[in-house]
């Protein structure tokens, strides 16, 4: 599976965004595909993820501010960043793993190349 993510830029603090994660060579429906960001010196983090039932998890500092969905028939996932914060600042990547749920990047087998979302002050 080849995931390629978009839709980042740059915006101030209170914008909205959303990004897009397109997958290629085979069908996302059967796996959980989540969102991480990396933000400059610091560890990936766990920000969204989505089950094949469309059972969705957040981590707490973007929950009732991030929304993730999933369009299995365009085979693509999105994040959906709302009242973006200085703090959102970071390279978001997607990606795909066989466990629900999961918040560890160390579960997540194929990744894309990420984008880069730059919230303002």
């Amino acid at each position: 599976v080849q995931l390629q993510a978009s839709g980042g830029g740059l915006v101030q603090a209170g914008d909205s965004l959303r990004l897009s994660c397109a997958a290629s060579g085979r069908t996302i429906s059967f796996y959980s595909m989540g969102w991480f960001r990396q933000a400059p010196g610091k560890e990936r983090e766990f920000v969204a993820g989505i089950s094949s039932h469309t059972v969705t998890n957040y981590a707490v500092s973007v929950k009732g501010r991030f929304t993730i969905s999933r369009d299995n028939a365009k085979n693509t996932v999105y994040l959906q960043m709302n009242s973006l914060k200085p703090e959102d600042t970071a390279v978001y990547l997607c990606a795909a793993s066989w466990v629900p749920g999961s918040n560890s990047p160390r579960e997540y087998f194929y990744w894309g190349q990420g984008t880069l979302v730059t919230v303002s002050s």
